[in-house]
């Protein structure tokens, strides 16, 4: 299948412009037709393009709002609300204009005869595979309001767990740039100005002060460059992220970079243990589940991993044996699952290994300003003490000769 961009109008006459996966042209055509769309323009677009196509949808339209609508739409089908209804009422209430666009689309699929389930599908760079999954089951068993209710609970504790890991990594973040950039100042402006008096005193400058000497300079003539490097670090680093290759070799350091790993590692670890709960519980066989979760963890590492634990779990082995052959699930996982394939309570067991390894984030979470605030304060310290001995060791030796 190829991605193909294009341009159509709605009946109210507005611009909606978008990308699909169709097999050609024509099964774009025929796609925004049954949705009551004048086509436009439809042409070919690469893979680059939709990728970030799809990342710019994502954060317009946060998780947040994916809570909201899912909470929202489950509370009103208890109440008994028809859906069309429902989803009127929160259009109505929605400020996000993509989500509400987004929203009046899967409406008016709804209304010419598709299931809830299969209009989500449709978005579904914006709305996560696991909601249209558990919603799918939820029509099929008659628990549509239950499977949202569910959906949006496990959303929003991957929502808790990301204002976590973000809430651990703002001071760690903040006190290197301010550092950097406090260096960069002192070997630019300050210290060239002190060098330029030592050596216009006639003083023989030790190795230590020749070396802060040539670093300065450096610093002075290219401080620019010092600043934008870190700036472009950024976007090369979410360009390597495109291809699967360079991506799991960058995921790779982030679970084994020391004090960040027991973040990063702990929340992946949570994050696999609450979607194979959810997914268990809602009744998924194993191999659909694991394949879920795969997609959702956003690490490739683990990816791999999950999907080679299924393919094993497929050909006859157990699952707790499966995940025992990949290094990255810890003991304490395999023990678990073991427990739960041999008393029939496995999402029990999951849900138990969620809540243990979300206590695990966020108890880091509480201790990491603390561990990396006297490790920057001695780097620091060594950083500045090397630059003042370099001036004070030349000028010790000007004192010395004015003294005789």
């Amino acid at each position: 299948m190829s991605n193909y961009s294009y341009k159509a109008l709605d009946a109210d006459g507005n611009v909606i412009k978008g990308m699909l996966e169709a097999d050609n042209a024509s099964s774009v055509y025929d796609n925004l037709r049954t949705r009551g769309l004048f086509v436009v323009d439809v042409k070919k677009s690469s893979i680059f393009l939709k990728k970030i196509s799809d990342k710019l949808l994502t954060w317009r339209i946060r998780r947040k709002d994916t809570i909201e609508f899912s909470s929202n739409l489950a509370i009103m089908i208890r109440a008994g609300v028809p859906i069309l209804t429902a989803l009127d009422d929160i259009i109505d209430t929605i400020d996000n204009q993509h989500l509400k666009s987004t929203i009046d689309d899967i409406k008016k699929n709804i209304e010419m005869g598709s299931r809830l389930s299969d209009a989500l599908e449709l978005h579904k760079t914006i709305f996560p595979d696991i909601l249209v999954r558990l919603v799918r089951i939820g029509e099929e068993t008659g628990r549509l309001e239950g499977s949202l209710a569910e959906v949006a609970s496990h959303l929003q504790k991957l929502e808790d767990l990301a204002a976590t890991v973000k809430r651990a990594l703002i001071y760690p973040v903040f006190s290197l740039i301010t550092t950097g950039i406090a260096v960069i100042f002192w070997l630019a402006y300050v210290l060239p100005k002190i060098m330029q008096v030592i050596r216009d005193l006639g003083v023989k400058m030790p190795l230590l002060t020749r070396i802060l000497y040539e670093l300065s300079k450096i610093t002075e003539d290219y401080w620019y460059v010092l600043l934008v490097i870190p700036v472009l670090i950024i976007p090369v680093w979410q360009a390597m992220k495109l291809r699967s290759a360079s991506r799991y070799y960058l995921d790779y350091i982030k679970i084994k970079t020391p004090i960040i790993k027991h973040l990063v590692y702990n929340k992946l670890l949570a994050l696999f243990c609450e979607q194979m709960r959810l997914l268990i519980t809602a009744g998924i066989t194993i191999d659909r589940s694991l394949n879920v979760a795969a997609d959702v963890m956003g690490n490739e590492v683990f990816k791999r991993a999950i999907l080679e634990a299924k393919l094993d779990i497929v050909a006859g082995n157990r699952i707790s044996e499966a995940l025992n052959a990949r290094t990255i699930f810890p003991s304490l996982l395999i023990r678990m699952v073991a427990i739960g394939e041999s008393s029939g309570n496995l999402d029990q067991q999951f849900n138990f290994l969620a809540t243990h390894y979300y206590k695990l984030v966020d108890d880091f979470s509480d201790k990491i300003g603390k561990m990396i605030e006297p490790v920057l304060i001695i780097t620091l310290g060594c950083v500045m003490g090397i630059m003042v001995a370099g001036v004070l060791l030349p000028m010790y030796d000007v004192f010395t000769k004015l003294a005789k």
